[in-house]
């Protein structure tokens, strides 16, 4: 079992009906049909949402996600028609909160590689491949790839795993046409964020879009280029072969897996919450790749 440790009630606001209470947003709908996503400050490990979040993650998630809306705006459309926080909502929801259209989504998580780690290695040192991608030998953790990969998952609900699944599973749901659409636009996307992110000294190893269509249009859609979306490692401190170093939520899952936690991770018992030090250090984190990403001082 897993899920939320213990799921918050949805905030009432005047206008506003509650549709979905996800890992970190919670999503509305507006008196005008649109979307309103506020990003909480909740962070989640292990398929399990944990019982006290990170001050200011959703802040940061937000703000990194508009700047690097921007920097791909001519490459892809994005959601967001607005920012203003809706009359009656908390003052909190500033900074936090964003208005955007109402897509037709696209039930696929695009996921795109430019470096092996993650469930992307435990396939590759199985059977060579990747998503159903051959791949060369000699491969190991933090490996470059050849050139980056599209590498799909079906998306999953609270408490679940995302299950990768192949380019083909991914045409025969959503059309031929669509499914390269789907890949073409993942993979330049990617090519953009993958080249800012290493002229500030970041790799960006790998990350995953949401995308769905207004019409025929295809837009980008919930976050973007995140910490919470993607791999993001100091490229001063890459040496392939082992884990790296990264701008996440790595200090929560350490000290979870630690036996200062006293948390097994095989029961059904949920995670205990985080003590102030391991807090610390995930919000300087997420701060720390805010900053070095956009060049912008957190405020």
């Amino acid at each position: 079992m897993s899920g939320f440790v213990e799921k918050p009630e949805p905030v009432q606001v005047p206008g506003l009906i509650h549709l979905h209470t996800g890992k970190v947003r919670d999503l509305y709908r507006d008196e005008d049909g649109n979307l309103v996503m506020v990003a909480s400050d909740r962070i989640s490990a292990y398929d399990w949402v944990l019982p006290n979040g990170i001050p200011d993650k959703g802040r940061v998630l937000t703000q990194l996600s508009l700047w690097w809306f921007d920097q791909l705006a001519d490459l892809v459309p994005n959601h967001v028609i607005g920012t203003d926080v809706p009359a009656g909502a908390p003052a909190d929801w500033a900074g936090r909160t964003l208005v955007c259209r109402n897509l037709d989504m696209v039930p696929v998580e695009c996921v795109a590689r430019g470096y092996l780690t993650g469930s992307g290695l435990a396939e590759y040192e199985q059977t060579r491949t990747v998503c159903g991608l051959a791949l060369p030998e000699g491969l190991v953790d933090g490996s470059e790839l050849p050139a980056p990969i599209f590498t799909p998952a079906a998306k999953a609900e609270v408490g679940e795993h995302d299950v990768n699944v192949s380019y083909e599973e991914v045409a025969r749901q959503v059309g031929a046409e669509t499914a390269a659409l789907l890949r073409q636009t993942t993979l330049a996307v990617y090519g953009r964020g993958r080249d800012i992110a290493r002229e500030r000294g970041v790799i960006l190893a790998d990350t995953k879009f949401e995308f769905g269509f207004a019409g025929e249009e295809l837009v980008i859609a919930d976050e973007v280029l995140t910490p919470d979306s993607s791999r993001f490692w100091p490229a001063d401190a890459w040496v392939p072969g082992r884990a790296q170093p990264s701008y996440d939520k790595q200090f929560v899952r350490d000290w979870l897996t630690s036996p200062a936690s006293g948390w097994d991770r095989k029961s059904e018992t949920p995670p205990p919450a985080l003590p102030q030090q391991v807090v610390d250090a995930t919000r300087a984190k997420y701060i720390e790749a805010y900053e070095r990403l956009t060049g912008q001082t957190w405020a």
